[in-house]
């Protein structure tokens, strides 16, 4: 899932991205409906010496000049198309830079991502991700197309609509796999532990995405955040309504979270903490913004354990080590997957756009999200581990 921030000239994004084990590579997107998280932010790019912006306009004019003789002297025109070259150059330098949460969109579907007039746009209502160079099925919504048609966590996606997955990115997969409302798409399933191959065909419906559930279990608030998505912050704060009036201490559930926007994050940091750092931005120059705390109408001071794990990601590592950093809650089950980057997307003049990594997360003590995760304070080998959130809590703050 790609979340947009809407900056000065460009587009941040927090990129969703998890993983399975160290030696599993798994990038999130969603299957949901066609909708762009929005939060403002800001990038500043710098070339630095003279001899970096002579170096960079020496490689441009080559790729002009490549360009010119293709498109003047290719013994076959029919086959030159200035818009293919111009995508296919684009993509390129995308792919050059082997970073998997950076990516080109073409004209189509960027104007996809962002015409409001375009109708109304759904999908099958599930996280995707690259595990072990396969596209697999890493969460189907519950009341979802992917959910009713019985797809699980670890099915594997090897065909859509007869198109075989294989080498293709998340996002060209998503962008296969989502489309208009009502419309039906084929998927060549593999479930997990089978060998034999089922062809499913779901129709595609508009997507809700899931946010904040609350309920109260012994006393404690069991608060499941699934995201950080627009309407996050206003239900998280009807929920601490709630576990103020009627809970001895809070468990915040962040597993299988893949992140969010970044105003959300910081925002949502500061019901749970009173002040001072909730994460700092540290730019490809070596300069670095933070970003504090700001003053909310309502909060709490209650105590919690925050759940995560290895499908924990980008935004919720962000919320998690700022809680941990500040001592303001115990982290428990399994370190996060260590997606510790910044993104945003530029649009381009022949109406494409590139989504590209620009910054690393520290923590309010400076340590690196990036490729490390947050460790737990307490890692959880046991089965439940709501359960044991709620027996913490209750052992440690009795009465």
């Amino acid at each position: 899932m790609a979340l947009e921030y809407e900056g000065l000239g460009c587009r941040l994004h927090i990129c969703k991205g998890v993983r399975m084990s160290k030696s599993s590579k798994i990038i999130w997107a969603s299957l949901g409906a066609a909708v762009l998280l929005v939060v403002t932010f800001v990038v500043g790019v710098f070339f630095g010496a003279s001899f970096l912006v002579f170096s960079v306009d020496k490689e441009l004019a080559a790729i002009e000049q490549a360009y010119r003789n293709i498109v003047r002297d290719y013994v076959d025109p029919g086959k030159v198309d200035q818009a293919t070259l111009s995508q296919a150059a684009i993509q390129a330098m995308i792919d050059a830079l082997d970073d998997p949460y950076s990516a080109y969109f073409d004209p189509e579907v960027y104007r996809w991502y962002t015409d409001d007039s375009a109708g109304v746009y759904g999908g099958i209502g599930a996280e995707i991700g690259l595990i072990d160079d396969r596209i697999t099925i890493v969460l189907a919504y519950a009341g979802s197309p992917a959910a009713g048609a019985g797809l699980k966590t670890g099915d594997a996606i090897l065909e859509v609509d007869g198109v075989s997955t294989k080498g293709l990115s998340v996002t060209e997969t998503v962008n296969l796999v989502r489309g208009e409302k009502g419309t039906q798409v084929k998927l060549l399933i593999l479930p997990e532990g089978e060998t034999e191959a089922v062809l499913f065909t779901i129709t595609r419906d508009e997507i809700p995405v899931p946010s904040v559930n609350y309920e109260l279990i012994d006393g404690i608030a069991y608060i499941v955040l699934e995201q950080f998505g627009d309407r996050s912050d206003s239900e998280i704060k009807e929920a601490l309504i709630r576990a103020n009036d009627e809970a001895r201490g809070i468990i915040l559930d962040l597993r299988y979270n893949p992140g969010g926007g970044l105003q959300t994050v910081i925002d949502i940091a500061s019901r749970f903490i009173a002040d001072g750092t909730v994460l700092t931005v540290r730019y490809n120059d070596g300069k670095t913004q933070t970003y504090s705390v700001n003053q909310r109408d309502v909060s709490t001071s209650l105590p919690m354990v925050v759940l995560v794990n290895g499908f924990s990601a980008s935004a919720s590592e962000v919320l998690s080590g700022a809680l941990q950093d500040h001592g303001r809650a115990v982290i428990a089950g399994a370190t996060t997957y260590g997606k510790g980057s910044v993104n945003y997307l530029e649009p381009l003049p022949n109406g494409s756009a590139i989504y590209i990594t620009a910054a690393r997360w520290l923590t309010p003590n400076g340590h690196l999200i990036e490729g490390v995760g947050i460790t737990p304070d307490y890692v959880l080998e046991t089965n439940d581990w709501v359960a044991w959130a709620i027996n913490y809590l209750n052992t440690e703050n009795p009465g």
